[in-house]
């Protein structure tokens, strides 16, 4: 059906709001028989990039040119790295560090949610820390969800290791009906989000959106931005942030 130009997208200086009706697939290098959303990248001003890779049977994935981020949002992926082979079914998620050798098979369709950033090193420090990130593999399932702000209706999981050697951070945040954030949040990490259950209301910068599972949005710095979870079950989404690097770079 055509909707003469009619979409709930919405394009800001400070964010991005990206609906299914106007994803485009694309093919990227180091890939085969998989397709591409690529929901925000540099070339819109942010410092990572996210994307939806959409894997056709046995569809395979190399490397990235970055650290990578890769979380099975259905189906089933096979993933190699380092000699270890992991299957991660919905829910799976894997931390490669930059430069690690590493392919993804799908073992029939599958879709999951890629992030990649250039990583960047701790400087500055009194005391630099030295060690290395660290491959990550597991299921957000296993996790323990904390409450946010000791409100147990809004419900976090951190998927990635909190420590100086880890330059951002990806969490789960589940709301249940009707819950919603306690103030409108302003500050200098940029966000990624990918709506996964349910919907509400999103508050961007001035802008009022109804969002739904698979709606992308992109926060600049700071963005104000604020979540309300709507309707008869939970809201959940995705969502990364640039996380424990001083904003000079130095």
């Amino acid at each position: 059906m055509h909707h003469l130009g009619a979409t709930r997208s919405s394009l800001k200086a400070d964010h991005l709001l990206q609906t299914p009706d106007t994803f485009i697939r694309t093919p990227l290098p180091g890939a085969e028989s998989v397709e591409f959303i690529v929901h925000v990248a540099p070339q819109l001003g942010a410092r990572f990039t996210q994307m939806t890779a959409e894997f056709a049977a046995s569809g395979t994935l190399g490397p990235a040119p970055a650290q990578r981020f890769l979380y099975v949002i259905e189906g089933e992926l096979e993933l190699t790295a380092s000699g270890h082979k992991h299957v991660l079914a919905a829910g799976g998620f894997a931390y490669l560090p930059q430069g690690t050798q590493h392919a993804a098979r799908s073992l029939g369709k599958a879709r999951a949610a890629l992030i990649e950033k250039p990583y960047t090193a701790e400087v500055g420090s009194a005391e630099p820390h030295t060690a290395a990130p660290q491959i990550v593999v597991g299921n957000e399932a296993s996790i323990a969800p904390v409450p946010l702000m000791g409100d147990e209706s809004l419900r976090v999981r951190s998927l990635m290791p909190d420590g100086p050697a880890y330059d951002f951070a990806v969490n789960t945040m589940t709301y249940d009906p009707g819950a919603a954030l306690s103030m409108v949040e302003i500050h200098v990490m940029e966000h990624g989000l990918l709506m996964l259950e349910g919907g509400g209301i999103y508050k961007l910068g001035e802008s009022w959106y109804p969002v739904e599972a698979g709606d992308f949005i992109w926060m600049a710095p700071y963005c104000p931005q604020w979540f309300g979870a709507l309707g008869k079950r939970p809201a959940k989404y995705l969502i990364y942030k640039d996380w424990r690097r001083h904003p000079l770079g130095a």
